[in-house]
């Protein structure tokens, strides 16, 4: 998968999921620099003697979740795996 766009549906597959599909690296940079921009509101902010307000951050898709792992399978003897194939 080279020269393939980072916005383009393979690399969005490839990376957790069909949400990140548009989501390029400008559009991340642009989110985080979103952030950056509120976060520096709230500490610089002159509010007196209340609190600074609470910012929501820019939405962000969420990556499909990989599933857990499944458990380790029970090592098995020669003898039982002649076993099973005898049954047949």
């Amino acid at each position: 998968m080279q020269r393939l766009p980072d916005t383009s549906l393979t690399v969005a597959l490839a990376s957790g999921g069909r949400a990140l599909f548009g989501w390029g690296q400008d559009r991340h940079l642009t989110a985080d620099l979103f952030d950056a921009i509120n976060q520096n509101t709230r500490a610089t902010g002159q509010w007196g003697k209340s609190k600074a307000p609470k910012i929501p951050p820019f939405p962000r898709p969420e990556p499909k979740k990989k599933a857990p792992e499944k458990q380790a399978k029970k090592r098995r003897s020669v003898a039982e795996i002649y076993k099973q194939f005898q049954r047949r």
